[in-house]
């Protein structure tokens, strides 16, 4: 059976490795901790569900506009307004399924063949899949963990070349944690418009952040540039509605119109409850989300001070999402261990602890460290790992 080109530039996923090799490890009765889930340990809050039950119970069971409701479109630009005090109107915001497929459906938009997408890295792993199925060309731009992971205007501005359509900036960054304050984000955006490259901000965990810092957007670069930014967000981190799949871009409203047309080719309208729910969520009172980010900051602390005591291992300080992304590279070369997979096998199978390696995020030093588990889990699993640390 012949298959369309395009998929032999999509890489499995190692997340998906991971839970496969810790299932065969389950199935042998082994106990297993995985701290490699990208998704809240908390429950939906109870105000959310409630919107969707009664969604269900006024039979909201239908077709909707592709875009979103005018609700929940009009509810994206309140909670600009409510978090960054700028308000983007109805025609501006297209709701889809899930955070990636905003950023999917954007991709499609915005890429011809060849067109060069300038990538930080480490990055989320999906990036350099969905730029490449669009035909864009992904350029990484390294920056360790001896940098911190952030990058400079003066690095990003030295990797544009006249093939540059765009690049994809992330903060809180999955894999790493790490943000940006906002007059270095608003350095890196400048940088861009300055040489007309678009920008797309991924913002989708921009409500999980740890004081002193705060929670940063490239929104008012959009209100300035809207043909060349683009900011992405959506429920599932910040308010624990991963399987709701509900994720939103704020655009150029030609670009929108652009993806409106992809998407009504492909899914249509999200979910239709799905859509109360997230209305519910934006609409209603932050006090919950609020209270995961604080749990979410124990956590990292905890995980932090444990593993600042591994002689060798360099992790920069998160200020947001719930991952730690350290460099373990002292341990090649040891018992075997040759790179970051090598190394999460060795955990999995002497630990039983499931963790992804760094390879996956363009970083081959590091290993990422979920905390969305709950303290006690935390604390035991890298206990766990700490007696079998290669020698």
């Amino acid at each position: 059976m012949r298959i369309a080109d395009r998929l032999s530039c999509v890489r499995p996923s190692a997340t998906f490795a991971v839970n496969a090799k810790a299932a065969e490890l389950k199935a042998q009765g082994r106990k297993i901790v995985s701290l490699a889930i990208g998704e809240p340990d908390f429950p939906t809050p109870a105000h959310i569900c409630k919107a969707a039950q009664h969604a269900i119970d006024e039979g909201f069971t239908r077709y909707t506009a592709v875009p979103g409701i005018p609700e929940l479109r009009r509810a994206v630009g309140t909670y600009y307004k409510r978090c960054y005090g700028l308000e983007p109107p109805v025609e501006s915001v297209l709701v889809s399924n899930g955070g990636k497929h905003s950023l999917f459906n954007y991709f499609q938009a915005m890429l011809n063949p060849g067109d060069e997408v300038l990538i930080p890295a480490p990055y989320w792993l999906s990036y350099p899949d969905m730029v490449m199925l669009a035909g864009g060309t992904p350029v990484f731009l390294p920056v360790g963990a001896q940098e911190g992971f952030r990058l400079t205007p003066q690095k990003l501005a030295g990797a544009i070349t006249p093939k540059t359509r765009l690049c994809i900036l992330n903060a809180p960054s999955n894999p790493t944690g790490v943000s940006y304050s906002q007059e270095e984000l608003d350095a890196l955006v400048a940088c861009c418009v300055d040489k007309g490259v678009c920008v797309a901000s991924d913002e989708i965990y921009d409500r999980i952040v740890f004081a002193p810092a705060k929670s940063v957007s490239a929104i008012r670069w959009w209100e300035r540039c809207p043909e060349r930014v683009a900011v992405f967000n959506g429920c599932a981190k910040s308010f624990s509605m991963t399987g709701w799949r509900v994720g939103y871009c704020v655009g150029h409203p030609k670009l929108i119109k652009a993806m409106d047309t992809i998407q009504s080719q492909s899914t249509s309208n999200i979910c239709s409850i799905a859509q109360k729910a997230a209305l519910a969520a934006l609409e209603g009172s932050y006090d919950c989300v609020a209270e995961m980010a604080a749990a979410f900051q124990r956590r990292r602390d905890l995980a932090l001070n444990i593993l600042s005591s591994w002689q060798g291992v360099l992790c920069p300080k998160p200020e947001g999402a719930f991952y730690l992304f350290a460099d373990m590279r002292c341990y090649f070369g040891k018992n075997g261990i040759a790179d970051s997979a090598d190394l999460c096998t060795h955990f999995l199978e002497k630990a039983g602890v499931a963790l992804v390696p760094g390879a996956a995020f363009g970083d081959d030093a590091c290993v990422r460290f979920s905390y969305a588990v709950a303290d006690e889990v935390l604390e035991q699993a890298l206990k766990d790992m700490e007696k079998v640390l290669p020698a």
